[in-house]
């Protein structure tokens, strides 16, 4: 008996639509990466792009538990001494919601180049209307894991 391997070229890649509007950020980043990932499939190769497409609408209507609002904050370096920057996640949902998220999903995804493709898939809006009508996302709510397989 041999171990089955994907290959790229015969993944079947989904759209799928998911609405942001009051849930939790860990809950969303946790599900958003299994679906980049592929992770819910029974194909699935740990070293193969065997994700779907995410489309994640009302970035801005996202939940943080706690005191995550004021508590938390979201650092980035130049790289140059002393260039470090510190931005609260209060300030960062109010300007930039979809960053958020963005680093949120890539916190959970691969730190290599698997992940970093991996990410390319993954579309963020601030509002409801997005710009992938053409690929007929299906739409789906966090807790239906059912409709994946």
């Amino acid at each position: 008996m041999k171990t089955y391997m994907a290959k790229e070229k015969e993944i079947n890649k989904r759209w799928f639509l998911i609405d942001g509007t009051d849930v939790v950020l860990g809950k969303l980043s946790v599900f958003v990466a299994n679906l980049l990932r592929g992770k819910s499939k029974p194909t699935f190769t740990m070293h193969v792009d065997a994700g779907d497409f995410v489309i994640i609408t009302n970035a801005e209507k996202v939940r943080l538990t706690g005191n995550k609002l004021k508590q938390k904050i979201s650092y980035r370096h130049s790289g140059y001494p002393g260039g470090i920057k510190g931005i609260s996640y209060d300030k960062l949902m109010k300007e930039n919601p979809e960053r958020a998220v963005r680093l949120a999903v890539k916190g959970m995804l691969p730190h290599n180049r698997l992940g970093r493709r991996v990410i390319g898939k993954l579309k963020i809006y601030r509002g409801e209307d997005h710009s992938h009508s053409a690929q007929k996302p299906e739409v789906i709510k966090i807790n239906e894991y059912s409709k994946l397989k």
